[in-house]
């Protein structure tokens, strides 16, 4: 086998079959991940070694950095491939081996609409010019996807200069009105942090952090916020509640008085979402937690009681908040989800099963099975 072409022919192939992900390990055949689930690859051999692994990424790891995945062990990095579609690649060593995860990201920018995101979504980027918002959710839940429709938004509506960070650069933006910096951590700057530091001398009027992963990304994203940018960002959280638990682990305890207070005065929303499997064959449609951060959650911030957002976000539904429960049944009474999926993923069964007997629905079956 021809390392190179053996490369091609499977990111030729993860585009066939709507693979979002690609995994090559020593020892095992290539797997696709379609629809959310592993498939081995069970006409190819196992890969044979870590030199054929690293010859196939010689063709795509960008030569200025391949010291860091020697130094380090782990390298992120975009690439454009045969087809012309761009893939977020990760190199990581196992066991002295060189492995890889390759992520499709799609060339055309998604909408809400596609994304099958809730209207509050595209009213938030619509309205706000300035504010701090987070998107949350583990990994392979939409989290890039979301801020991509995000950006591409506010750069149809607005005459403003839009900087990302990124690590590594996904969708690629073409001006409509806005003009775009996108910046490659590891390629243009060194850091998250460094593109930050230097940002506020760029003249940026909205920006997009990939990720908020440490102390010095966090407080500069908040200070950002604060004198009136528009700032995206995204979070590795499972809720919202979660969330700011995690920005607080990235601080000593006492300065959480402070980041609580410039919280408060700079957050937006948080929205937070799960990709579930869909009705549909091969589909996948988000399940989403939302918080805004209204008179009353600032002051729930401000006080340190973030155990009760949940009641918050529950019963302010008029205001467009959703708790996970209420999104999932939503779900399962637009048949988007079956409803043994919807309790495979809720927070809380009971919760849910009560959410749902209020629902009827046209889905032929539905509450006798619920009241089961």
């Amino acid at each position: 086998m021809n390392p190179e072409e053996f490369i091609t022919n499977l990111l030729v192939g993860m585009g066939k079959l709507e693979a979002s992900d690609l995994h090559l390990k020593v020892g095992y055949p290539p797997y696709y991940r379609v629809a959310g689930h592993l498939r081995k690859l069970k006409e190819m051999e196992a890969l044979p070694d870590s030199a054929f692994i690293e010859r196939m990424m010689e063709t795509l790891v960008p030569p200025q950095r391949r010291h860091e995945y020697d130094e380090r062990g782990d390298l992120d990095f975009s690439a454009k491939g045969p087809t012309g579609d761009r893939y977020r690649i990760n190199i990581f060593r196992t066991g002295e081996e060189m492995h890889a995860a390759i992520r499709r990201v799609q060339s055309e920018i998604p909408s809400f609409e596609g994304l099958q995101l809730p209207p509050i979504y595209k009213q938030l980027t619509e309205e706000a010019n300035e504010g701090l918002m987070l998107v949350s959710g583990v990994t392979g839940s939409g989290k890039s996807s979301t801020l991509a429709a995000m950006v591409q938004r506010v750069n149809e509506l607005r005459a403003v200069h839009i900087i990302t960070i990124e690590d590594p650069v996904e969708f690629m933006f073409h001006p409509k009105k806005a003009i775009l910096s996108q910046r490659e951590v590891g390629i243009d700057v060194p850091s998250f942090a460094e593109a930050l530091r230097f940002m506020v001398r760029q003249d940026p009027d909205c920006v997009m952090i990939g990720e908020m992963r440490d102390k010095e990304t966090m407080i500069s994203a908040i200070q950002a916020a604060e004198p009136g940018h528009l700032v995206f960002g995204s979070l590795h959280s499972s809720d919202t509640q979660q969330s700011f638990s995690r920005i607080l682990e990235f601080f000593p305890r006492d300065e959480h008085d402070f980041i609580r207070s410039s919280l408060a005065n700079s957050l937006k929303a948080i929205l937070c979402q799960r990709l579930l499997p869909g009705i549909a064959e091969g589909t996948r449609v988000p399940a989403c937690e939302i918080l805004l951060a209204n008179s009353t959650v600032r002051e729930k911030i401000r006080r340190e009681e973030d155990e009760d957002l949940p009641a918050i976000i529950a019963g302010s539904v008029d205001e467009g908040m959703c708790s996970f429960t209420q999104s999932l049944a939503e779900l399962v009474k637009g048949e988007k989800v079956h409803f043994d999926t919807a309790l495979e993923f809720a927070p809380n069964r009971d919760a849910l099963k009560s959410e749902i007997k209020g629902i009827t629905t046209s889905a032929q079956g539905l509450v006798g099975r619920i009241r089961k």
